[in-house]
């Protein structure tokens, strides 16, 4: 079963320097119907302006992943890291026990586009830790390559969640297949262009929850960049 969530259905927030989307509740964004998706429970998608962004703040017992689409967005942390995280680039860090970090666009000029999603871990109190991994086009071109897994498979980001987070490129008549275990949940979103998911047509911030389908049929996409979540079969409570 594939239950789409089309784009202009999500949340907005436009704070002129920051325009954001959210498919999940977040900040003054509540639906009690969209309270994420078994262990994601966050997916922002961002626009900051040039020399803008998100001041100091902090987080704990979260996996927060951000995935820059367009731009350079810079990270610093309470763990003395100091990176700047460009397009193929992902970044993963693990709140745990409480990081304070702040993401500033890196430009003076340009604006920075990334989406921001947070996993809820299976562990609290985990020690923080940040990671970053450059994954190349080619990696993602007609395929779906693992970026976020429990146990860093295939150079993956390590994840405290038996979650695993997969990006793909498709264009014209590339195509490809994800296979799933009988009993576990997927959610596809589409971060730029279109594309066909089972027979599906998804859009630029279009998104889906999948359940009960033992194969994702990727197709007949138009410059899609899509994200692909394979997550255990839990169901959220609507508060």
């Amino acid at each position: 079963m594939i239950e789409l969530r089309k784009a202009d259905q999500r949340g907005l927030a436009d704070h002129g320097w920051l325009k954001s989307r959210h498919t999940f509740s977040f900040g003054h964004y509540h639906d009690p119907k969209q309270q994420g998706f078994s262990d994601l429970l966050v997916i922002n998608d961002d626009r900051v302006a040039p020399e803008q962004g998100f001041g100091t703040h902090p987080h704990r017992d979260m996996e927060i992943m951000s995935y820059v689409l367009d731009g350079a967005l810079e990270h610093r942390d309470s763990m003395g890291t100091g990176s700047v995280i460009r397009p193929g680039d992902v970044q993963l860090m693990t709140a745990g026990t409480g990081v304070r970090h702040s993401e500033f666009n890196h430009s003076k000029s340009e604006p920075v586009h990334f989406l921001q999603i947070w996993l809820v871990p299976s562990v609290r109190g985990a020690v923080p830790r940040y990671q970053q991994v450059h994954f190349g086009a080619a990696e993602k071109r007609g395929k779906l390559r693992l970026i976020v897994s429990p146990d860093s498979a295939q150079g993956s980001l390590s994840v405290h969640q038996n979650a695993r987070v997969y990006a793909g490129l498709f264009d014209g008549a590339e195509s490809a297949s994800l296979q799933l275990d009988p009993d576990r949940y997927a959610y596809v979103h589409v971060a730029r262009g279109s594309v066909e998911v089972n027979g599906e047509r998804l859009g630029q911030g279009d998104g889906a929850r999948i359940r009960d389908e033992r194969t994702l049929r990727f197709a007949k996409g138009d410059q899609a960049e899509v994200l692909v979540f394979d997550l255990r079969p839990r169901e959220r409570p609507s508060m």
